[in-house]
């Protein structure tokens, strides 16, 4: 009976964004800080932008926001 193998062979590999025609698009979306409510995700970036400007105006004492980008990626060998 043989023992396991290993076959150790390095690779260089490259990661870029995702801009292929099947890639998911990119969102945006925003967090509240204070409460944790937040936004819908969205290929645009109007309206996280208005929903931070709604939840302010309906709760004045919050003032800090996180946004939250979701960016395809993809990797690959240099050949």
């Amino acid at each position: 009976m043989s023992g396991p193998k290993s076959i150790i062979r390095h690779e260089t590999w490259t990661i870029q964004p995702d801009r292929e025609p099947d890639a998911k698009p990119v969102t945006h979306q925003m967090k509240c800080d204070v409460c944790g409510d937040q936004s819908g995700e969205d290929g645009s970036w109007e309206p996280p932008q208005t929903w931070v400007l709604n939840h302010s105006g309906q709760n004045p004492s919050h003032h800090s926001y996180t946004e939250v980008i979701s960016r395809p990626w993809r990797t690959f060998m240099h050949t």
